[in-house]
């Protein structure tokens, strides 16, 4: 770890970051103290100064050091490469100073966690807009003698340690694909707490679509110990619909809690977590049943990818949600970009592999797709449809869960660094092997 820290580019990086501010301060004094600009109108001249010449003094930094190669005719840089690392640089510090800050800030972040987010997400999108719009390389198409510009392959300095593995087992490795692991029952998760409004029309929603499709399943509703009558409606329906069963939640009241609690007691082949307000839409869960049966060992839907759809999401929340979203994808490495929704589906062998787990609110929706990721589970991605709930209240809390959220993505992050593997799926396959060899 330490020597993917220290490499010469890593270190070429930090120095030319430190050079660009480092001259920024030294152009500011310079112009305002030696010559004089002590007004207000000339003090605001001296910092566009400033800023401009650092701002041009760290693309020919970046250019050498981080995205070389490519090409660097006057044309090239100075009519298309610099005005565009412009937009990008300006972007990045808009949405860091009137978008990120002032969001953290709303959640109660810690001012110095608020502050190493807001650098790595605004050098974050830096990178990804000068990355696929700034710089070009050419380079050589294998499959063919044409020469075609793409875009640079190099990652930033700043982010190398969060996408790129430096480990004896590589945890971002192709994973096979085993089809003939077949899913005969699936299990249906569903917290609820005080949602006597919709639980039942989403009960008998679910039970409909999946018995027109002929796939044998299970619904297990958590009662989160409601406080209206969610239970009596459940004994209710329990007695209309033998597939139903409920438990009341053991543990101390939340989200986490509520959906451990269910993970601990469905008795399915693979199962799927699903709210109780119907916002996840039913057919979803049969795409989602039907891409299992190919082999994944889990599938992860998107409302934000081709295909997908939300419909009347919050447009803070969704701000919000962008925003976590790029974090965690950057973060990772990931090209999946909706980490954060509660509604996917996992075999029974990767509710075991991931397990203790240790979230007990909504950060849970976090922390069971990133570890099944990072321990070497296979994935894939499909399109799916997200609707507001149209009765009762939600139970998120954004101010409350800002800093959980942020616990739940450095402890796996942490894990995927400095475990060494310790719990990926191919050492503990290797481990389970070697045991049974010794008992047998």
């Amino acid at each position: 770890m330490l020597k993917k820290i220290f490499r010469p580019k890593i270190l070429k990086f930090l120095l030319g970051g430190s050079l660009a501010a480092a001259l920024n301060l030294a152009l500011i004094y310079l112009i305002i103290e030696k010559l004089g600009f002590n007004t207000p109108l000339l003090r605001n001249i001296a910092n566009i100064l400033s800023i401009e010449i650092s701002l041009v003094f760290s693309f020919f930094i970046y250019r050498s050091l981080v995205w070389t190669g490519g090409v660097w005719n006057l044309r090239e840089v100075f009519l298309r490469q610099l005005p565009l690392y412009h937009v990008s640089a300006g972007a990045a510090v808009i949405a860091r100073i009137f978008l990120i800050f002032p969001i953290l800030d709303w959640l109660k972040v810690n001012y110095g966690i608020n502050t190493i987010i807001g650098a790595l997400v605004s050098a974050s999108i830096n990178y990804l807009i000068s990355d696929r719009f700034v710089f070009k390389t050419p380079q050589k198409n294998h499959n063919n003698s044409q020469t075609q510009k793409i875009s640079a392959t190099y990652y930033p300095e700043s982010l190398a340690p969060a996408i790129s593995v430096n480990s004896s087992l590589r945890i971002d490795e192709p994973i096979t694909i085993d089809s003939s692991k077949s899913v005969n029952t699936l299990s249906i998760v569903i917290p609820a707490y005080n949602e006597e409004d919709c639980i039942v029309p989403t009960i008998r929603t679910i039970s409909r679509v999946l018995e027109q499709e002929k796939i044998d399943y299970e619904i297990l509703v958590v009662n989160d110990n409601s406080k209206d009558n969610t239970e009596k409606l459940l004994q209710q329906i329990n007695s209309e619909n033998s597939k139903l069963r409920y438990v009341n939640n053991y543990y101390p009241n939340g989200f986490g809690f509520a959906v451990r609690c269910g993970l601990e007691n469905f008795t399915g082949d693979a199962v799927a977590v699903v709210m109780a307000d119907s916002s996840d839409a039913p057919e979803d869960m049969v795409s989602y049943y039907h891409k299992l049966q190919e082999g994944y060992d889990c599938v992860f839907g998107s409302r934000f990818i081709k295909g997908g759809k939300v419909i009347d999401y919050p447009s803070h929340k969704l701000i919000v949600n962008r925003l976590a979203n790029l974090f965690i994808k950057i973060l990772f490495g990931l090209k999946f970009n909706d980490t954060t929704n509660a509604f996917k589906i996992y075999r029974k062998d990767v509710i075991e592999g991931i397990s203790p787990l240790v979230s007990h609110h909504f950060n849970l929706t976090v922390e069971m797709p990133l570890k099944a990721i990072v321990r070497g589970y296979s994935y894939t991605t499909i399109p799916i449809t997200w609707r507001n709930r149209t009765t009762g209240v939600s139970k998120l809390k954004l101010k409350e869960m800002g800093s959980r959220y942020l616990f739940i993505v450095l402890y796996i992050w942490l894990e995927k660094h400095l475990s060494r593997g310790d719990y990926h799926l191919s050492k503990n396959r290797l481990l389970l092997n070697q045991r049974f060899k010794s008992n047998g």
